[in-house]
Order: structure tokens, then C-alpha cells, then sequence
């Protein structure tokens, strides 16, 4: 009884959701916490990577029920760590000012990269080093899980760039508010349906194959598609005025205020 519900895909989907909302309330909290806490929280988390790097490979050896849990939960602790790192400011980029006034094309991109770079850099290398960790390895949970959330949050800061109605101001913390000026609310760009389109058929496909008994509904199947499921719903949510801090509203607390954002030479 107990392993066939661990390999309920009602269960893998509950456990995707849940360390979605989890983490992501985590992170918001500790980023709001007082800023000398954030060399003691970053460090606790640098350990458990570290930790989760180990855990990764260990579940990249066997294909299975629980090194799929494993690799999907060792992948996330990796992604809180570079959400960490970036939201308490130790990993950003070149650039910690606002965007200078009225500045386009080439010159806001190449504001916009300097303001993220050195992050940008440390997922590649994480991405790099799990795929050299998976060369002759069975199971792709971890690697996938990486790369899932790699690709819809680099299509995510894309599409904040380029311009949505919804820009999400409010869950970037008072130290980071500056970043608000590098992104552009707007209607939605011809950027936004591409990758929503894309994400959308890359979801399909997973149903489709599953539905043709292509593949099994793993567990691994069913946390992989989870996941990109709710990226396309946060996707969507930057198009619909929703309240969707309140599904972190113990974390959240006091939101910083949209008038601390001043553009360079404002």
C-alpha cells in the first residue's frame, strides 16, 4: 500500500505544487528578513546544495519511485539556492543601479544582461556541472527539474523586459527594488505568446505521449509535467491582474514601495 502511493501521480503532483509554493514562500520570507541575517541564511543554503549535488548524482544511478523524489527534490534545494543568492543581492550582476532614463534598444539590453549576469552565469555552470554528472546515468529527474526551471525563468525575465501588463513589482524585496525599472508593463509582446506557445506544446506533448502509452506515468513524468504546468500558469498570471501574493502572504509581509524605484540620473 504505502509504495503504491508513492507512485500515485496525485501524490507526485501534490508534492510538485507544494515545494512550489513552499520554497518560493521560503525564499520570500528570508529575503525579508533584516539584511545582516542574510549572511547566515545564505550560508546554511550553500551547504544544503552542496549537499544536493551529492543527492542529484546519487538519483541519477537507479531509475525508480524514490530516486525520482530525490533527484526532483535535491534539483529544487539547488534552484532555492540561486533564488537566494540572487534576492539577497549576493548574486546579481555588474550593474546595481537602476536603468538610466529613456534609454532603448541595445543600451537597455546591455543594462538589463549587466544587472543579472553573474546569476545568469551561475546556473549555467549548475546546468553544466549536472549534465556532467549524468553522462551514463539512468535517471534524468534532476537534470530535467534543472532544466525546466532554467528555461521558463530565463523566459520569464525575457518577458518582464520586453513588457506585460503584469511586471510583479511586489515580491522584489526593498534591496532589489531598483531592479523594477528593467522591466516594462505593458501589453504583452509577440515574445509572450511564443513562449507561452511553446511551453504550452512542449506540456501537450508529455500528455499526448502518456496518453498514447508512449511512456509510463512515472513519478518522475508526473512532477516533471507538474512543474511546467504551473511555470505556464505564471506565465499567464503576468497577463491577469490576480492577487497572487496572497498565496504568500505569510511570507511576503510588508511589500516594498514602488516609489523607491529611481532611474539612473532621475
Amino acid at each position: 500500500m504505502t509504495n503504491a502511493l508513492w507512485q500515485s501521480p496525485w501524490l507526485a503532483a501534490l508534492v510538485a505544487v507544494f515545494s512550489w509554493w513552499l520554497g518560493t514562500g521560503v525564499i520570500l520570507w528570508l529575503v525579508r528578513r533584516a539584511r545582516p541575517t542574510f549572511g547566515r541564511s545564505n550560508l546554511w543554503l550553500t551547504v544544503l546544495a552542496l549537499g544536493s549535488l551529492v543527492l542529484a548524482w546519487q538519483s541519477m544511478q537507479t531509475v525508480g519511485t524514490a530516486h525520482a523524489y530525490l533527484g526532483f527534490v535535491a534539483a529544487m534545494v539547488m534552484w532555492a539556492w540561486h533564488e537566494l543568492m540572487f534576492l539577497t543581492g549576493w548574486l546579481t550582476g555588474p550593474r546595481r543601479v537602476a536603468q538610466e532614463l529613456q534609454v532603448q534598444g541595445w543600451r537597455r539590453w546591455q543594462q538589463g544582461v549587466a544587472a543579472v549576469a553573474w546569476h545568469e552565469v551561475a546556473l549555467m555552470v549548475n546546468f553544466a556541472l549536472l549534465v556532467v554528472l549524468q553522462q551514463g546515468q539512468p535517471n534524468h529527474t534532476a537534470l530535467c527539474t534543472f532544466a525546466v526551471l532554467w528555461c521558463m525563468r530565463f523566459s520569464a525575465k525575457i518577458n518582464l523586459f520586453v513588457g506585460v501588463p503584469q511586471i510583479g513589482t511586489q515580491f522584489l524585496p526593498p534591496h532589489l527594488v531598483y531592479l523594477g525599472s528593467y522591466f516594462r508593463s505593458q501589453t504583452p509582446s509577440w515574445f509572450f505568446y511564443v513562449s507561452v506557445a511553446g511551453a504550452s506544446t512542449a506540456l501537450a506533448w508529455l500528455v499526448w505521449q502518456a496518453q498514447t502509452a508512449a511512456v509510463n506515468i512515472t513519478p518522475g513524468w508526473t512532477l516533471l509535467a507538474t512543474l511546467l504546468g504551473l511555470a505556464i500558469v505564471e506565465h499567464v498570471l503576468m497577463v491577469l491582474a490576480a492577487p497572487v501574493q496572497r498565496l504568500w502572504g505569510w511570507a511576503m509581509g510588508r511589500t516594498p514601495p514602488l516609489t523607491a524605484i529611481k532611474a539612473e540620473g532621475g
